[in-house]
């Protein structure tokens, strides 16, 4: 594990977030490290639209120190990082990172790699405990890349694992919100996630995809994504960051150069994402709206965001309309007193 700490003279340069509170990503970036061409300009120029990032698919810590001097550059303002060792069960080995803004974050204790005594992950998740410079909110990051395999089926018991794992989080980082992120590769509608959902974990981005599809413009899976605790966290806004139109390059070119995967974000308090084209021009972002969930317009897939509500509860919600008041739901089979309460307080649902 690495830290770096560089102090550098500021840029004069307008800020992409507002200075209230702070931008948490996730992004796999295909391969980083390799010798692949890798444009890091275009890494650290998606990348400085966060104050902190959780990486995948890191290939070496070079790469990582690589890609700190250059947003340091592209930024004017001092960066740090940190680095897992090499995880993997074959010759095919990843770390995971996370890469922080040192104005917005600062790195607090507890950097571990889960030990995982029943060896379900291929890669043992990584996680730490972080602070917001801007407001001292404290929060546990967790990063982890779900095996792909021949099929969702093998990709189903390291998802299985992620309960036992987000309960192992509460207990190193305990009364500490607790995030994770990562590239999961399943969506998160699939049934393979009530485990998790049952614990209260949702996801924060339940719409659109993630990963570039061949065609310009098209994004084919929802694989990449952020899951939390609904009440334990200001989560203001979120979305997917679709790189490719920053640059005005096509999917081909934009998966060579820099990944197939985009990155997704969740902004905390009065933080905001301004994209931001690298040569000028207008951007068009794609993402999940902060607008609350409406019982009886909501499309079942939008409903899922709901804390315990999985596709069979969202599709009895729509079955049901209209509904009067959200005291109703408990008419809903699983959903007690208790999961209503959660799902009240958890700022998504339309007053």
């Amino acid at each position: 594990m690495a830290m770096r700490l560089l102090l550098i003279a500021l840029l004069t340069m307008s800020p992409l977030v507002a200075k209230g509170d702070i931008v948490i990503c996730s992004w796999n970036i295909q391969n980083l490290g390799w010798n692949n061409d890798k444009r890091f300009d275009k890494v650290a120029h998606v990348a400085n639209h966060c104050d902190f990032l959780a990486i995948q698919e890191l290939m070496n810590e070079a790469a990582l120190e690589r890609l700190e001097q250059k947003i340091e550059t592209t930024s004017g303002e001092a960066w740090s990082s940190m680095a897992s060792h090499a995880l993997g069960r074959s010759t095919y080995r990843e770390h995971y990172a996370f890469l922080w803004r040192d104005s917005a974050v600062e790195y607090d204790s507890g950097a571990v790699v889960f030990i995982d005594h029943r060896d379900a992950f291929a890669r043992e998740p990584y996680s730490a405990r972080f602070l917001s410079r801007r407001t001292g909110q404290a929060f546990a990051a967790a990063t982890v890349h779900i095996t792909y395999g021949s099929s969702i089926g093998d990709r189903l018991p390291e998802i299985e694992a992620l309960t036992d794992y987000w309960q192992w989080l509460e207990e190193v980082y305990p009364g500490t919100p607790r995030l994770l992120l990562g590239d999961f590769n399943l969506r998160p509608q699939h049934a393979g996630w009530a485990p998790l959902r049952e614990l209260g974990a949702i996801p924060a981005i339940t719409e659109g995809a993630t990963t570039l599809g061949l065609t310009d413009g098209h994004y084919a899976n929802l694989y990449d994504n952020i899951w939390k605790i609904s009440s334990t966290l200001d989560v203001s806004g979120r979305g997917i960051v679709r790189f490719p139109e920053l640059f005005g390059i096509g999917h081909e070119r934009a998966r060579d150069v820099v990944s197939d995967h985009a990155p997704v974000f969740v902004t905390l308090g009065s933080a905001t994402v301004a994209p931001a084209p690298l040569n000028g021009g207008a951007y068009q972002p794609t993402g999940i709206a902060s607008s609350c969930i409406d019982l009886n317009t909501a499309s079942p897939e939008r409903l899922t965001a709901l804390p315990h509500v999985g596709p069979a509860r969202a599709a009895a919600i729509v079955e049901l309309r209209p509904w009067e008041a959200s005291d109703d739901l408990t008419r809903i089979s699983g959903l007690n007193p208790a999961r209503l309460a959660e799902i009240q307080d958890s700022a998504l649902l339309c007053e």
